[in-house]
Formats: structure tokens, sequence, C-alpha cells
């Protein structure tokens, strides 16, 4: 299963795109980080959003987008924009034909670190050693990206594993 992990942000909207093999095995094909520019208008931000993560996907290929949920933040400002550029990363899933999967911070931290307060330090080094990287991705957002990433692949996992246990 190829994933695209995308961490959103007004200043820099995190992504990632990996696999986990037949033998279970982890691979990072890439990742990166938007960087938007300070003083840039919402619109225009949002726009290069959308190009950058349509162009990503039309490259890379990936058969699902795993984003984080909704959180709650103590700014509206904040929040209203992060709800913005989480809307332009699912149009530009669901334009490309793919579904999108939703999951708390708490749920990506506990699925890649195996605690649900990890700091960004302690994913970022967890998502390197899970990826076999030799350095930490860079910046912190591309980090987060592929932790979203590894997160729907371990719970895609379990769910799969539940769903034969059943039939």
């Amino acid at each position: 299963m190829r994933v695209l992990g995308i961490d959103c942000g007004s200043e820099y909207t995190g992504f990632g795109v990996m696999e986990e093999t037949a033998d279970r095995k982890l691979v990072c094909h890439v990742n990166g980080a938007i960087k938007l520019k300070s003083g840039t208008p919402m619109a225009a931000k949002l726009e290069k959003i959308f190009a950058d993560l349509t162009a990503i996907i039309a490259q890379h290929q990936p058969e699902i987008v795993a984003i984080e949920d909704v959180f709650y933040a103590v700014n509206v400002k904040t929040a209203l924009k992060l709800g913005q550029v989480r809307g332009v990363a699912m149009l530009a899933a669901s334009r490309s034909g793919l579904q999108v999967a939703e999951y708390s911070p708490l749920s990506i931290k506990s699925a890649v670190v195996g605690y649900g307060r990890a700091d960004k330090h302690q994913v970022q080094q967890m998502v390197m050693r899970l990826l076999g990287l030799g350095s930490p991705p860079q910046p912190t957002d591309a980090s987060d990206a592929l932790a979203i990433a590894i997160c729907h692949i371990h719970t895609a996992a379990t769910n799969n594993r539940y769903a034969a246990v059943s039939r």
C-alpha cells in the first residue's frame, strides 16, 4: 500500500509518500514541505498547496491520502486557516480519485512512538528509525506527514487482521 501523508499548515504543509512492501518493510519514496511565504494572501497559499499536492499525487501515485484530523486550537483564527488547508488537501486527493483517511494527533503519535503525548523530536526520531533513514526528515512537518502515513499503514494492517478473524 502506497500512502501520501499530509501535515496541514498555513506556513509549511508537510508531505511524505511511503509504502509497505510485500515483506512488510516500510519504504519512504519522497518527503518534504510546501513552504508558503509569509504575507502571501491566503487564497494564493491555498492555490499553491493544491497545485503542489496534485503534482505530488500525479508523480508518486499513492493509493490513499492520510491527514491529521481536526484538533481543538486555542486560537480560532489559526484553527480556521488550518481548516482551509485541510479542505484544499482533501480536495486535491478527491480530485485525483483518492480516498482520505483522518487520524487524531493522539492516534498518530501512539502508532509511531507508542505514546500519545510524544513530542515532535520523539516522533521525528521514530520516523527516521522505522523508515531506516540516515537522518531525520526536515523540516519536522515532513516527519509529521510520514508519521501520519505510518499511522495509516499500521491502522489498515490492524483492521485487515480484525476483518480476517471475524470472517
